[in-house]
């Protein structure tokens, strides 16, 4: 019963009209497709980029919070974004 939706004949003219440009332009595409044509995702060959993780020299607690614009025990302060109901 949830799928019967109720159309204008205005609005079933206009949807066969579309739904006949799809299925020709499938059938179009279904001509071109051969069976010696191998399905890809993607039109170029892709690899995995990843690199190994290695230990580097990162920012010291007071280099981190020297530009903080508030700062509270060390920590960034910013304000609230949530409202009182949250």
């Amino acid at each position: 019963m949830l799928a019967r939706i109720q159309l204008s004949d205005d609005e079933v003219t206009q949807l066969t009209g579309q739904l006949d440009a799809i299925v020709d332009n499938i059938a179009k595409v279904s001509e071109v497709a051969t069976e010696d044509v191998v399905a890809t995702s993607h039109p170029i060959a892709m690899s995995n980029v990843f690199r190994p993780d290695e230990v580097g020299q990162s920012l010291t607690h007071e280099q981190a919070m020297q530009n903080a614009p508030d700062a509270d025990e060390g920590r960034f302060r910013v304000t609230a974004i949530l409202g009182e109901e949250q």
